[in-house]
């Protein structure tokens, strides 16, 4: 299992979000609250962010160390400055790959992604289900690990077209239908929206009057933030929140199928 965030609003130090708040993804890599599998978040650590100016091209920083074994991340956070965020910390699942590459997040052109779970037996998924995918593109993963793949097929649908949302609702309920017991909170981010789901772990979100948080769990102890609810599809931008269910897949319904939204405006 890992711990990750992603926030939209204006720029700040990374360091505000890193490793400033008691319960920060710094300290969740060591002493997480809600983590029901696993306990220490030590195998690797990464952070993607949008450079003022370069909003097109985000930064990736990413090492297959403890979060607090990088001796020059603190001098980073707090030079470094974005609207836009998405991080992570790791714990690696059994059979996968060790190095920097494995750690989310994961890129391509505008699009940051992290995958906060596991799923068994994942190298026979893109046989069981309709990936997609060619061989090339499994042969070019770019770690040899379940978010890897989970990256490569939800791009596969945004690079079509698709609207975020659908993209990662459908693919969560794909890899759900042959793989019950997986465990698929997500997070994708493209520097103005947040889309996120929960699916087998926790995951909370705040919103103040200048920011929009979405993490496995809070960051700190100010009022307002909300659980997700479980198996559910999060739609976030600086202005609205909208949290969908996501019904539960069957062989019966592969599709993903209409259901009632909640709408949360964050300002008047």
């Amino acid at each position: 299992m890992c711990r990750h965030l992603a926030s939209l609003g204006p720029v700040r130090p990374l360091a505000e979000l890193l490793a400033d708040r008691p319960g920060s993804l710094y300290r969740q890599s060591w002493a997480p609250r809600r983590q029901t599998h696993g306990t220490v978040n030590a195998d690797g650590f990464g952070i993607g962010w949008y450079p003022p100016g370069a909003e097109d091209a985000p930064a990736r920083y990413r090492r297959a160390v403890p979060i607090w074994a990088d001796t020059e991340l603190p001098d980073l956070a707090r030079t470094l400055h974005s609207a836009a965020v998405l991080a992570a910390v790791r714990d690696a699942t059994a059979g996968t790959s060790q190095d920097a590459a494995a750690c989310a997040p994961f890129r391509t052109g505008r699009w940051l992604f992290s995958h906060n779970g596991a799923i068994a037996d994942w190298r026979r998924l893109p046989e069981e289900i309709d990936s997609g995918l060619s061989a090339s593109a499994l042969l070019g993963l770019e770690a040899s690990c379940d978010s890897a793949l989970l990256w490569a097929l939800l791009h596969r649908r945004l690079d079509t077209g698709e609207p975020p949302g659908e993209a990662l609702a459908a693919v969560t309920r794909q890899v759900a239908a042959v793989r019950p017991q997986a465990r698929l909170n997500l997070l994708l981010t493209d520097g103005r929206t947040i889309g996120a789901i929960r699916w087998g772990d926790t995951l909370s979100w705040r919103a103040g009057t200048d920011r929009v948080l979405v993490a496995s769990e809070p960051c700190d102890e100010s009022d307002g933030w909300q659980d997700v609810p479980e198996h559910s599809l999060l739609l976030a931008t600086r202005d609205q929140v909208r949290i969908t269910p996501i019904p539960l897949p069957s062989p019966q319904s592969p599709g993903v199928e209409q259901e009632q939204s909640h709408d949360i405006r964050l300002h008047a």
